[in-house]
């Protein structure tokens, strides 16, 4: 009697056990079931190391450019600045037909001429280029009026989630000696007429050339990439709005005197700008001057 009853409990201990094995089975099947199914099925993906995915193994090895090096980011930029690619960086987007900025440039400047007494105005708008100098003592410091405009237009870009920042404004005659004389010394006489200007012509002497970009993106600040970013873009279509116009676009060096540089902007008021903006015309061919 006492047999039959170990026997039956010895059986049911094993059912149970088996019961307990089976149902362990089933829970590690549906557990894979899930796992293979939110890798999408991919098996090749299921057998992956963990941490590691495709998007991992695609991302191009980053190297740092020149901006990205730059040991000096206090520091002003130019009619292009430190961080100015070379002329053979310039205009990527080329288009079948050749266009002024492919030809021979002089430089634009009057060799030989002398600082004015001066500044020259020209239908009642201040203009400093290669041909219209700027006395050396001349340094009315940044423009309230155009420091105001750029702030009301960076705070508009906010609301488009683009941080904007003027890194460079007023520059004096003084600074602008040291800078040129470093590009000159770098890059030759040559090419750096073409991207920084001699002491006396610089625009920011002006107080109203602003060089903008966009906060925490500074490898784009002073770079024709900034054209392409998308707080470029909305620059370029909205600063007339608020007085402000590219004052060197593209295509158009052998008006202006420099290659394109997508951050240089030069207040003007917001009719003017309105204006030029309309017509796409740079100042020199608004005010009717080389």
């Amino acid at each position: 009697m006492k047999r039959r009853q170990e026997r039956r409990r010895t059986s049911k201990k094993q059912s149970l056990g088996l019961k307990v094995m089976l149902l362990i089975a089933a829970a590690a099947i549906a557990g894979l079931v899930i796992w293979i199914g939110s890798n999408d099925w991919d098996i090749k993906k299921t057998l992956e190391p963990t941490g590691t995915s495709n998007s991992d193994k695609d991302l191009p090895e980053v190297s740092l450019g020149a901006e990205d090096k730059k040991t000096e980011p206090s520091l002003e930029s130019g009619e292009a600045d430190e961080q100015n690619p070379s002329p053979s960086e310039v205009n990527p987007e080329k288009s079948g037909e050749p266009s002024k900025d492919d030809q021979p440039f002089d430089g634009g400047y009057v060799e030989g001429q002398k600082l004015p007494k001066e500044p020259t105005y020209v239908k009642n708008i201040l203009i400093a280029n290669k041909k219209y100098p700027l006395p050396e003592t001349f340094a009315p410091g940044e423009s309230k009026e155009a420091r105001a405009a750029f702030e009301e237009m960076a705070a508009e870009a906010k609301l488009s989630s683009f941080n904007l920042t003027a890194f460079s404004t007023y520059r004096s005659y003084d600074y602008q000696v040291t800078l040129y004389n470093r590009y000159a010394d770098r890059d030759g006489v040559e090419a750096a007429d073409r991207y920084s200007a001699r002491p006396g012509y610089s625009e920011h002497q002006t107080g109203l050339a602003f060089d903008i970009g966009e906060v925490n993106h500074e490898k784009h600040w002073a770079s024709s990439s900034f054209g392409s970013t998308e707080a470029g873009k909305w620059l370029l279509a909205n600063a007339h709005r608020y007085g402000f116009i590219l004052r060197y676009p593209n295509h158009k060096e052998q008006i202006t005197g420099y290659m394109h540089e997508a951050w240089h902007y030069r207040y003007v008021g917001k009719p003017l700008a309105e204006e030029i903006f309309k017509k796409n015309i740079t100042l020199e061919e608004y005010l009717g001057v080389d």
